[in-house]
């Protein structure tokens, strides 16, 4: 069993990208906290930021949303927008701090996203998709990579995602991230559009065998490592979302089986004990525990005495003066403190 330990600082690596997993850009999940939590029990796999609004860089607030922990490397931040200077701009930002990748959100589906013409309306736009890639490709050395949806409303025939793709691979993309199905911009909410309708893993596939030197990956309902490697066989590179978050364990044995890495996993006790010193170096620096302990409440998930754990850091976190001595009380209550948990 391998023991982690917090990941040394370093700046962005020279070495191309591996995206053969990644963990995909959640709102209010993916903050920086959740992003060395799921560092400690991956070593490898892709990490995105939460979706960073081009305006709100634009305005000045560049050190609230692009701050990050150089330990999280690797790591891309991914921004939502649709005016090409504004996006470069937050592509100059983005290497001034040392990121490793630049994504371009056309998949959101959510109206406050689309009254700001960006998210998934952009893919009716393919021209303008392609000069916000070119701008951002133009500003910055890092790769600009774009994660969309096989369609949206009624633009969902093949030759439209073929269509899509191309003309911005054109212009300088050349890794796309295809969430398995369409956006509907009306009458669903973008949880509700997490589940309808039905993924179309064979359209992504299908995307690949027609683009064979673009970099394809998957996202949409993988939740396990058996199955990212099972889509392994067809495309590039898996996302995984929201199982990432809920259960970050799920994780710990990816190093190996995606990326080759020797030894073991690490237990769950250990991920925690690595984190423990990391949320006493935030809360010295002015951060709530419950603006970290959020992104734990997950790490037990299967584990006898998890609600327990559970429930403990949802009662106590918040209270004034609390500390990591919650996280460690919280521990207590899983069977064996975590030691010997198991994935």
């Amino acid at each position: 069993m391998t023991r982690p330990t917090q990941p040394d600082h370093q700046t962005a690596p020279e070495a191309a990208i591996d995206r053969r997993l990644s963990v995909a850009p959640m709102m209010d999940c993916t903050d920086r906290y959740a992003r060395f939590l799921l560092r400690l029990v991956t070593g490898k796999t892709l990490l995105y930021t939460e979706m960073v609004p081009a305006a709100a860089i634009v305005h000045g607030r560049v050190d609230l949303f692009l701050a990050f922990d150089p330990r999280e490397h690797p790591v891309a931040i991914q921004f939502g927008g649709s005016d090409p200077r504004e996006l470069a701009e937050c592509a100059r930002w983005a290497h001034r701090y040392g990121y490793d990748e630049v994504n371009l959100n056309v998949g959101c589906p959510s109206d406050r996203v689309q009254s700001g013409r960006f998210g998934a309306c952009l893919m009716a736009e393919p021209d303008r998709v392609g000069d916000c890639v070119a701008a951002m490709a133009d500003a910055s050395p890092l790769p600009v990579t774009v994660k969309t949806r096989i369609g949206i409303d009624n633009m969902d025939s093949w030759a439209f995602l073929r269509d899509f793709v191309g003309a911005v691979a054109e212009r300088g993309c050349r890794s796309f991230t295809i969430h398995a199905r369409k956006a509907w911009l009306q009458g669903l909410s973008p949880k509700q559009n997490r589940e309808i309708p039905a993924l179309d893993y064979d359209r992504v596939y299908q995307l690949k065998a027609a683009f064979p030197d673009l970099e394809i990956a998957v996202n949409g309902g993988v939740t396990s490592v058996d199955a990212a490697c099972a889509h392994l066989q067809r495309v590039d590179g898996v996302m995984i979302g929201r199982e990432a978050y809920h259960n970050p364990y799920m994780l710990a044995d990816a190093d190996r089986r995606i990326f080759g890495a020797e030894g073991g996993p690490p237990s769950r006790r250990d991920v925690l004990d690595a984190y423990l010193p990391f949320v006493e170096e935030q809360m010295r620096q002015g951060a709530p525990l419950n603006a970290m302990s959020r992104h734990v409440l997950g790490l037990f998930q299967g584990v006898p005495g998890a609600r327990a754990w559970r429930r403990y850091i949802s009662e106590n976190a918040h209270l004034p003066g609390a500390g990591p001595d919650v996280l460690e009380a919280a521990a207590a209550r899983v069977q064996d403190g975590g030691h010997r948990a198991a994935g």
